[in-house]
């Protein structure tokens, strides 16, 4: 879905038709908010994650390097 957003954004910027990609990007949306809401229906309550909680998580990339002189 990142994917499709930046592929968006990057097509508005260039100043072209984005009108495909933007379709694609709303069904996306739609079906995570029916996976939601069926989740919802079978009794999931938990609060789910968010990008920033992932974020958080993932490792530096520079942490396993060796520092250049």
């Amino acid at each position: 879905m990142a994917d499709v957003e930046a592929s968006v954004r990057d097509l508005v910027n260039r100043d072209r038709d984005c009108s495909e990609r933007a379709r694609a990007q709303i069904e996306l949306r739609r079906k995570i908010n029916l996976l939601i809401s069926e989740w919802k229906a079978a009794g999931g309550g938990e609060v789910l994650p968010d990008i920033r909680h992932r974020v958080r998580l993932r490792p530096l990339k520079n942490e396993n390097r060796p520092v250049r002189r």
